[in-house]
């Protein structure tokens, strides 16, 4: 993906779309994030005028509504940025949420924790990765 710009939904998110872009040295950006509601939310994106040619990536932990990627994604369209990939890592996706998604987005993939059409992270290589670099304990 050329120029990926990673973008969090809302300030909980930092944490890990930091993490993700300084392992791949690529920009990243927070936005504002006002829930009213399961399917009433509203974002505010930061300046992202130096990054007009990035590939938006919007990375979530759970998407269930889906409604913060779409607002996000409508958001970006109206700045004249291209169509974001998705990334989540729990893809729950209840109602008309994915196909919504879908619409705004180039591309949704998901982590497979939940079973879902958008699957495209395999999890048990990581956990496997992550179980065999523990220390060993004895006498448990």
């Amino acid at each position: 993906m050329p120029r990926p710009l990673l973008i969090g939904p809302d300030s909980e998110s930092a944490q890990w779309v930091e993490a993700i872009a300084e392992r791949i040295s690529a920009p990243w950006a927070v936005m504002e994030k006002t829930r009213r509601g399961d399917y009433d939310v509203s974002v505010e994106l930061p300046d992202l005028a130096g990054h007009a040619i990035c590939t938006p990536v919007l990375v979530d932990d759970i998407a269930s509504s889906g409604r913060t990627l779409i607002a996000a994604a409508g958001l970006l369209a109206a700045r004249g940025m291209a169509r974001p990939v998705c990334a989540v890592v729990h893809a729950l996706f209840a109602g008309d949420a994915y196909p919504r998604l879908q619409a705004v987005a180039a591309r949704v993939v998901s982590c497979d924790s939940v079973p879902h059409p958008s699957n495209a992270i395999p999890l048990a290589p990581l956990v496997a990765a992550a179980l065999a670099a523990l220390p060993e304990r004895s006498g448990t």
